[in-house]
């Protein structure tokens, strides 16, 4: 559960997924309605978010503190999500497809 400043407690469903670094990492409905709308492609992958986080083929440093798994799902096409990592746990920022893995390749590659 959770309580919102000003409001009564509520309950925010969550899955987790366990990162690379052994810190579960959360990725609520809110997060996941996020992603699912900004990015209609991805709207059947919920699945897939969680398994590029516990299960990347690599994994960068963002700009901003937080991580972001990456996993090809097809020839060319990966699937990128976005995270952050607190002490206990984390949660996921947002998740995109891209042909564009150079992107990412100017990032730090932090795993493998």
């Amino acid at each position: 559960m959770k309580r919102w400043p000003g409001r009564a407690w509520r309950i925010v469903a969550a899955e987790t997924a366990i990162s690379k670094n052994g810190i579960p990492i959360r990725l609520t409905d809110e997060r996941w309605n996020h992603v699912s709308e900004e990015h209609t492609e991805l709207s059947a992958m919920r699945t897939h978010v969680q398994e590029t986080v516990s299960g990347p083929d690599r994994v960068f440093q963002g700009y901003g503190g937080e991580l972001l798994a990456a996993k090809q799902v097809e020839l060319g096409k990966w699937l990128a999500v976005v995270y952050r990592e607190l002490d206990a746990d984390g949660f996921v920022i947002t998740a995109f497809l891209t042909r564009r893995i150079a992107s990412l390749e100017k990032r730090r590659q932090v795993w493998p």
